[in-house]
């Protein structure tokens, strides 16, 4: 598979089980028999596309990140790696492990379980949350690359 596909599916999946846990968050506060079939379904799905996203951030992050890291280290924006990657290496198992339970927690939901239907909507919010944060936090690394990549073409331009 092309690297350039990978960068390109890697943060599509994920923003996919983003929307769908915000589904199944959406689902869940109006949680009733006609909804428990879309529940159990999208939220399998919002684990299927995380696990996907994180298969292939791994495998971008350990054939191909060595350069970018460099690259990134070596360029203005440092931080992008030393702050913003180191973190997103720590947080993802958070975000799989939510997202694995989400299914086994909608599977428990019926009509009548307020407290499975409370576990649900914050284990999605959750998800959410640290998906989006794990979103921003990859444009900002995108950025550290492209700006030392500017930089370094900039800089092979001058006389």
């Amino acid at each position: 598979m092309p690297q350039e596909l990978i960068l390109l599916l890697h943060p599509t999946f994920g923003a996919l089980a983003i929307l769908a846990s915000v589904w199944v968050f959406a689902e869940t506060l109006n949680n009733s028999e006609a909804s428990q079939w879309r529940i159990r379904m999208v939220s399998l799905a919002a684990a299927l596309l995380m696990w996907l996203s994180c298969l292939l951030g791994g495998y971008w992050y350990v054939r191909y990140y060595g350069a970018d890291k460099a690259l990134i280290n070596a360029g203005p924006w440092p931080f992008a790696h030393g702050f913003f990657m180191e973190t997103k290496e720590h947080l993802f198992f958070s975000l799989l492990l939510l997202s694995t339970y989400l299914p086994i927690a909608a599977f428990g939901l019926t009509a009548g379980r307020s407290q499975v239907r409370v576990l649900v909507l914050w284990v999605a919010a959750w998800i959410v949350l640290l998906g989006l944060s794990m979103e921003g936090a990859g444009a900002i690394v995108s950025m550290g690359a492209k700006l030392a990549l500017l930089g370094k073409t900039i800089t092979g331009m001058s006389p």
